[in-house]
């Protein structure tokens, strides 16, 4: 990377969101952009998610580009290795790569409010940027949980998103510490070849049948010679969920025949009361990620597997030890306790126009209008923002939203012309927050009775979205200039040398 290089557009990041990013800005035409991406391939949590078992719990067809539609998934739900392949795919036959810059990790990003520009101190090298679109995506960076004694477990430590395929677990006694999404995929997969399997859980989750099979020869000849059809099933997919989601934030009392399903799931599988009893949740379903697997609760009754409903409170060398003082030894442990998502690292990297960090900022809860822009941080976007998760539905299509925003607000700048730059207003991003939190009071997200990583520090709701996919789909489809700042540089008073800085002032 050429020192101190300068790109209209930085991208942070080749998942979803990053790859999605650059194939928008090559449609518009700008073609002088990077994707900085740290590791040394393209497909953020898809590729860093390789645990055994690791699939999506979104329907194939609904989870991917609609520029891009894929007729030959495997399956109705896919692989970790399905969808990695996805988005190579998608890298090559968009020729993205001349574009990407691997093990360039982003140390630190700075407003230049002189030059109006972003300055970036990457792992490979320094850039500046006009715009910086940041797509590191909630699920990147793992969480492990501060265990007291865990310094010194003298077996094997690792997290499920970074998982070490060369420690053999056959014949292992292991601890799955956590019971959320990649936990309920990884138990079953594992236990076959485990000699104990001991399954600390915090909070049970709820867990409906995963109604999963393989994709047809027929079915996917179907859609590459008439894709029409594949784009009906995406439809037809995308609807189902649209009408769902009015349980989830309107009336969550209506979920109550939906436990009931899940209660017989569990039922089927589970038939000592007393582990039934464990793994039967106290809030309303919805209110913590809704779970789907047909194999987690047979595995968790096989002979050798053991349920801790305490949670893992102390480790003393090789045991591990419950908050109900019930103790394990073990060879292995397996933290399956997900990812900083409120709390993004990236976030203390990026330094604004006042100098603050945007952790700084954001101490207090995340917030960003329409869940790209934060106050103080001009040109600055973020895909996958505060506020733009999802409860039930595909990420790809927020991705999308927000992708749809991120092209007009690169035209608002080129309609603006010259040197110019865009503040999101503190007072915008106020009441679009205010507004998205009102809406979230009646969520079963803040009504169902559980703590759940949806929820920062505070207890309020920064991840998810209240409301349809098409309803944010409205309300990013373009850019409200009333609601930004517009930054230009300060005219040079005739004293001043031409080597020295430019200011910037606030357009009216």
């Amino acid at each position: 990377m050429a020192e101190h290089e300068h790109v209209r557009v930085a991208v942070i990041g080749s998942g979803f969101g990053g790859l999605g990013a650059a194939v928008r800005l090559r449609r518009e035409g700008i073609t002088d952009f990077v994707v900085l991406e740290r590791a040394d391939s393209v497909g953020g949590t898809w590729r860093d998610n390789s645990y055994p078992g690791c699939a999506c719990d979104v329907p194939s067809h609904l989870y991917s580009f609609s520029f891009a539609p894929n007729p030959d998934w495997p399956r109705t739900f896919s692989g970790q290795e399905h969808i990695r392949a996805y988005l190579e795919h998608v890298t090559d036959v968009f020729h993205l790569r001349p574009h990407i810059r691997f093990g360039a990790e982003v140390k630190r990003m700075t407003w230049d409010p002189e030059r109006l520009r972003w300055d970036i101190e990457t792992a490979s090298g320094a850039l500046s940027a006009d715009v910086v679109v940041s797509a590191t995506g909630p699920l990147s960076d793992p969480k492990t949980p501060d265990v007291p004694g865990l310094d010194s477990f003298p077996g094997k430590v690792f997290h499920s998103a970074r998982w070490d395929h060369d420690y053999d677990l056959r014949g292992k006694r292991v601890a799955m510490v956590g019971t959320g999404a990649s936990a309920i995929q990884i138990v079953p997969s594992i236990q076959p070849e485990v000699a104990k399997l001991t399954l600390f859980q915090r909070t049970p989750p709820w867990v409906m049948p995963r109604i999963d099979r393989a994709i047809s020869g027929a079915e996917r000849l179907l859609h590459r010679s008439l894709p029409f059809t594949a784009q009906l099933r995406r439809g037809l997919l995308w609807g189902i969920r649209e009408l769902q989601v009015q349980a989830f934030t309107k009336h969550p009392d209506e979920l109550g025949f939906v436990e009931q399903l899940a209660r017989r799931n569990m039922a089927r599988a589970i038939k000592d009361p007393a582990l039934r009893a464990k793994l039967t949740p106290d809030y309303r379903i919805g209110c913590k990620r809704i779970l789907l697997s047909s194999v987690y609760y047979p595995a968790l009754a096989k002979a050798n597997v053991d349920v801790v409903a305490g949670g893992l409170d102390e480790i003393r060398g090789s045991t591990l030890v419950a908050a109900d003082g019930s103790e394990a030894e073990v060879d292995a442990i397996i933290f399956g306790t997900g990812f900083h998502v409120t709390d993004m690292p990236i976030a203390e990297r990026v330094v604004g126009a006042q100098g603050a960090t945007l952790a700084e900022e954001w101490k207090g809860g995340m917030q960003a209008l329409r869940g790209a822009s934060a106050a103080g941080f001009p040109n600055w976007m973020t895909i996958i923002g505060p506020n733009t998760g999802l409860g039930n539905s595909s990420m790809i299509l927020m991705i999308e939203s927000q992708l749809n925003y991120m092209a007009d607000f690169v035209r608002q700048l080129g309609v603006l012309g010259g040197r110019v730059a865009l503040d999101a207003r503190p007072g915008a991003v106020q009441a679009w927050n205010d507004t998205v939190q009102e809406r979230m009071r009646r969520t079963v997200w803040s009504t169902g009775g559980c703590t759940s990583w949806y929820l920062d520090a505070s207890g309020r709701n920064t991840t998810i979205w209240p409301g349809t996919t098409s309803e944010f789909r409205r309300a990013t489809r373009r850019v409200d200039l009333a609601e930004y700042e517009v930054l230009r540089p300060q005219a040079k008073r005739a004293s001043e040398s031409d080597t020295l800085g430019e200011g910037a002032e606030v357009a009216a």
